[in-house]
């Protein structure tokens, strides 16, 4: 699709087809639309794409991190070392469950959470790890690995962002052998609509995880029968029609991503003062799910964001600081300061119309309308 000078330009948009129509109305037509035939497709069809035998397709990506670690053997009181820089269902999920937060500070580079300030950060109290690969980086998951297994620690991976990266060994990110979660939001690599999965190290466990979901029944129960505390965390039918369809061309979407990644990267080069998004590094290969930039210190990020709206330009901070959200402010006590590096980036950072389907020349119209915006918002040299 080309845009036009007056068309506004959105931030996300899912890559959907005459696939996914043909197999949603495929299970309209079959009357079946919850706990049908698709469900175990689509949870087989994802296990043989990232070479795994366990799978759980569940409601959302926060669900998944929810069942995740209530299998982990979290407990309230328990403190879980994770980053302060991610989407707040990374967090919330542990308050879920009673358990307490505790956030370090991220790594410049990617992003992700510094393996050296979460083990400076384990206590007595600590009990897990919840790492999460942001914007689809891999995070250095040896490192965390051997963190959980030199202090006894559970280990969860959100890769709720990352569906196709790979780290330097040439897995999968989520097919390690630890508990992991992917989330299937419209704007990520993969959409169910609203939807996500558990990636379990073994059988008992996802039966666990399959009965959480669906209310605490095993398979082999009744209707109002009910042996464990349990969730509607279910997946439709019509979820994961839309994912099975997504999974026979995800390799094409993923490369339509990286592609309009290379073109930001190409055009971006030069404009002064503009942070862009690290580039793969020792053997990591990062799964592209938005593209986020870091605006010069001196520029006004909300202004910036309203300039590139009038231009015809969707932009969104992205991501924000969660130990200073108002909740986790007054609930913890977090102030300013605590982690500088994270609340530069969360200052600084700003998303940028990202998707499979736009165009050259949709990017070189945001490019064009950034530059007038940082130009327009950069001080004078008098100023400084």
């Amino acid at each position: 699709m080309s845009a036009g000078a007056d068309e506004v330009i959105p931030l996300a948009r899912p890559h959907v087809g005459e696939r996914e129509e043909e197999l949603v109305l495929e299970v309209l037509r079959s009357r079946r639309l919850s706990l049908g035939p698709k469900l175990p497709a689509f949870e087989r069809s994802l296990e043989a794409r990232l070479g795994v035998s366990q799978v759980s397709a569940v409601a959302s990506g926060t669900a998944a991190l929810h069942l995740c670690i209530r299998a982990a053997g979290v407990r309230a009181g328990d403190e879980v070392v994770t980053t302060p820089f991610s989407f707040v269902a990374s967090a919330n999920c542990l308050l879920y469950e009673r358990a307490t937060p505790v956030f370090c500070d991220i790594d410049r580079r990617t992003l992700n959470i510094d393996p050296q300030a979460a083990a400076a950060a384990v206590t007595q109290n600590t009990t897990g790890l919840l790492p999460v690969h942001i914007f689809g980086y891999p995070a250095d998951m040896p490192a965390f690995e051997r963190l959980a297994a030199q202090r006894g620690l559970w280990l969860v991976e959100d890769a709720c962002e990352a569906l196709g990266a790979s780290h330097s060994d040439g897995k999968p990110v989520g097919a390690r052998g630890n508990l992991a979660t992917f989330g299937f939001y419209p704007n990520k690599q993969l959409s169910t609509g609203e939807g996500g999965a558990v990636i379990s190290p073994d059988g008992q466990l996802k039966e666990r995880i399959d009965s959480e979901r669906n209310q605490g029944r095993a398979p082999d129960m009744g209707w109002l029968d009910h042996d464990r505390l349990g969730f509607n965390y279910r997946l439709s039918d019509l979820a994961c029609a839309l994912g099975l369809a997504q999974l026979e061309r995800l390799d094409e979407m993923l490369a339509a991503r990286a592609r309009v990644a290379g073109l930001y990267n190409e055009l971006l080069a030069g404009m002064d003062g503009l942070g862009l998004p690290c580039p793969d590094a020792d053997g990591d290969r990062r799964s592209w799910f938005v593209y986020v930039v870091q605006l010069p210190p001196r520029v006004d990020r909300d202004a910036a964001i309203r300039e590139l709206r009038a231009r015809g330009i969707d932009s969104k901070p992205y991501l924000p600081a969660i130990h200073l959200l108002s909740f986790y402010r007054e609930r913890f006590g977090h102030r300013e300061g605590e982690f500088p590096v994270c609340e530069e980036v969360a200052a600084r950072s700003l998303a940028l119309p990202f998707f499979p389907e736009l165009t050259e020349a949709q990017v070189e119209r945001v490019v064009a309308a950034l530059g007038q915006v940082l130009e327009a918002g950069q001080p004078t040299p008098q100023a400084l």
